[in-house]
């Protein structure tokens, strides 16, 4: 393990074994359709992460330590470097500004909630959901 992954952590890659969430990858346009939709039955948690930002690596950190609503919320994780042209379509499909990292919660095919950097907090998610 190289010094500068010893001290910010690995690739992206490993976050699926260090979390408790249950991440569905948001890679395709489809995707969005499928969101709005299933968003009617349960919320959709959206959260938009830059794989080359260290705020957004320590924001991700905080939250999926945070979070506990599996069972309430499904949640999708969006690589917006990987992914543009689907990180794009979600600020103007859901109306909201594009941010990095960036967290969304639908509910009938709208955004009922978003939020960005510090202000990234599953304790008040909880409190939306």
């Amino acid at each position: 393990m190289s010094f500068l992954s010893s001290l910010f952590g690995d690739s992206d890659q490993n976050k699926s074994s260090e979390t408790k969430i249950n991440w569905i990858p948001l890679t395709s346009l489809e995707q969005l359709d499928e969101i709005e939709t299933a968003s009617k039955d349960k919320q959709i948690l959206i959260f938009k992460h830059s794989t080359r930002c260290s705020i957004s690596r320590m924001a991700l950190k905080q939250f999926e330590k945070e979070f506990d609503l599996d069972n309430k919320v499904n949640a999708y994780f969006l690589d917006l470097i990987a992914y543009r042209d689907v990180s794009n379509e979600i600020a103007s499909r859901f109306n909201v500004v594009h941010q990095s990292p960036q967290l969304l919660l639908i509910k009938d095919g709208k955004s009922i909630y978003n939020a960005s950097h510090s202000d990234i907090d599953a304790e008040v998610l909880k409190s939306k959901v």
